[in-house]
């Protein structure tokens, strides 16, 4: 058996978890933020059997896509000076897979 942690966007989660559940694939959803943009991610933690480890990363694929988009980023030169946005191009999307061994599983 294997543990797949996936991180993903807030937007992709729902359809994925839809995709996921469809396949009759137990999900728990953990909200998280992510560091870098401090925007919302949520994180989903999945045991599933060894043999169906390729056929979750496939359905993540298909619904976790990167893409780009334009952000501030503010900057300051000095206190009491004024902010400064300054646009940023950034790719979003897409997500981080954790796959760990599970040693024990235990349903009660």
């Amino acid at each position: 058996m294997k543990l797949i942690i996936a991180i993903v966007q807030d937007q992709d989660a729902p359809s994925l978890v839809d995709d996921l559940m469809e396949k009759e694939y137990r999900v728990t959803k953990l909200a998280s933020t992510g560091g870098f943009l401090k925007s919302g991610n949520t994180t989903l933690l999945m045991g599933v059997e060894d043999d169906s480890v390729d056929e979750v990363i496939r359905i993540i694929e298909d619904n976790c896509k990167t893409r780009d988009i334009t952000t501030s980023l503010l900057t300051v030169s000095m206190p009491g000076d004024t902010y400064i946005p300054y646009p940023l191009e950034v790719k979003v999307g897409g997500a981080t897979l954790f796959i760990l061994d599970v040693e024990k599983h235990i349903k009660i």
